[in-house]
């Protein structure tokens, strides 16, 4: 008895120490700050100029439907003369190009040998729910400057980040800049439906032989009340997940719903069964990837508990796990996600249908694939009279995953501190989709990330009711835009 005291004892005293000592010593792999980049100043702007401007973008309705013939493309070319009567001196700067409603503008460096970097954002806004518009403090598409904010539909996706480019680009030229590196802009037009727009630029300028050093665009953004810290954390986006809809159909006899036969053959029975097979046959949630390089630099920068949790994952990686869990938005870095959201059946309510099916949506973690997401949904089902496939839709796989210490990210990264010295700097997942997974073919590095700061209450405005970009985001958007270009160019 004696003995094993003693034994338990040091073991007990060796696992501390192992504790107390990767604790000590744990440290963020590989995640630059951008230390010992000199940041360049940003040029003169008026802030209340950009406001208004932002504003008259927001009152043209580019508003993206998945039905493209219901899109008004004439908002588009309205779009595309407001931008070149507004910023004269980064239209004579820029060279661009129109391809359907999707625009490329180059600004040419004077080093030819010099990477080129690629700038980003979308024209096109999601639609406003029908029957909504009265739960707005301000009209969805009046673009109203009010409460220190411009309020309306795409003011912060992404109207904020395109009129923030071109705020910045305006300034930058007009001060007399002049990059040694290429400098081209991508304003997709329907990026909300599909990124067709921004594919044929990546096809272009992969026919150029065009190696970008890197490429930024939104997805990312400064949260200001980041998990562990409790304070601002600039959450750089350097994946996005992969998006793939399989169909489930269920076919029976159909029939009169007055004498209905067995339930197993009801085709909605058999239908509710595998859609309830295929959800409880979730993937794994694994601390990898993006999401292990944000919680290991929010623990650094944490100390305590947190900390010693992630430095000993070995031993407590699941309490962090179970941590990430209780939040849908942590939770879905972690695996590749299953959500069930259409249904359809009869086309009466007395009738029995003769073929019942439902959509089940998946954004894909990169370490997973499309493939992988047919098996399972079929080894789910495989008891059941149902078929699987995907929709017409064809998977979208993952995108590549981007270097954090690689030139690009710690410009960025830089950048980012610069505009709010202190600030962490933390990859991020991006769980939905943009514009930029079309540039992995042609960028060394591909980052996704607005100098916006939101805390996680307010992101539920983006696509949702009361969308605005205060005043003090604006100016933090372009200035973080002309600095990035200024440094990254100069």
């Amino acid at each position: 008895m004696k003995k094993w005291v003693i034994w338990t004892g040091a073991a007990v005293a060796a696992l501390v120490g192992t504790v107390a000592g990767r604790t000590a010593t744990f440290k963020p792999d590989a995640v630059g700050d951008g230390s010992g980049i000199t940041v360049a100043r940003a040029p003169a702007f008026d802030t209340q100029a950009a406001a208004q401007h932002l504003s008259q973008a927001v009152q043209i309705q580019t508003v993206s439907h998945q039905d493209p013939a219901e899109n008004q493309l004439v908002e588009w070319d309205k779009l595309h003369g407001w931008l070149a009567s507004t910023y004269p001196k980064a239209h004579a700067a820029m060279q661009k190009e129109v391809l359907g409603k999707t625009l490329a503008y180059t600004w040419p460096g004077s080093d030819a040998g010099a990477q080129p970097i690629i700038v980003m954002a979308h024209q096109d806004v999601v639609p406003v729910t029908p029957g909504t518009e009265k739960d707005w403090k301000h009209a969805p598409f009046a673009g109203e400057l009010a409460e220190g904010a411009v309020w309306g539909r795409g003011s912060v996706d992404d109207k904020g980040s395109l009129v923030a480019l071109f705020e910045a680009i305006d300034a930058l030229a007009g001060q007399g800049f002049k990059p040694k590196r290429t400098i081209i802009l991508v304003a997709g037009h329907d990026e909300e439906a599909g990124g067709s727009g921004a594919a044929e630029v990546a096809k272009l300028l992969a026919s150029r032989k065009v190696k970008a050093l890197f490429t930024i665009d939104e997805g990312g953004l400064i949260s200001t009340d980041t998990p562990m810290i409790n304070g601002p954390a600039a959450m750089i986006g350097i994946a996005e997940k992969g998006y793939a809809t399989l169909r489930v159909t269920a076919n029976a006899p159909g029939g009169h719903s007055s004498a209905p036969p067995k339930p197993n053959e009801i085709g909605t029975v058999n239908l509710a069964k595998a859609v309830l097979a295929i959800n409880a046959k979730q993937f794994p949630m694994e601390l990898r990837g993006p999401a292990e390089g944000m919680v290991s630099v929010l623990a650094a920068k944490a100390g305590g508990a947190s900390k010693m949790a992630v430095a000993n994952r070995w031993l407590l990686g699941g309490l962090v796990k179970s941590k990430m869990a209780d939040s849908p938005a942590s939770a879905a870095m972690l695996h590749t996600t299953i959500a069930p959201t259409m249904l359809t059946g009869s086309p009466k309510e007395n009738v029995l249908p003769q073929s019942a099916t439902a959509l089940i949506n998946y954004r894909i973690a990169p370490w997973n694939s499309s493939k992988d997401v047919l098996e399972r949904a079929r080894l789910a089902t495989k008891a059941l009279p149902v078929t699987v496939d995907f929709t017409e839709r064809a998977p979208r796989e993952p995108s590549p995953v981007s270097s954090t210490n690689s030139p690009g990210w710690n410009l960025i990264a830089a950048t980012a501190k610069a505009n709010m010295p202190g600030l962490a700097i933390a990859p991020y997942l991006v769980v939905a989709g943009t514009d930029s997974r079309s540039m992995a073919p042609v960028s060394d590095d591909v980052y996704r990330f607005q100098a916006i700061g939101l805390a996680t209450g307010d992101i539920k405005m983006i696509h949702g009711t009361n969308e605005h970009m205060t005043f003090a985001n604006l100016e933090s958007l372009i200035r973080f835009y002309a600095r990035l270009i200024a440094t990254a160019a100069g």
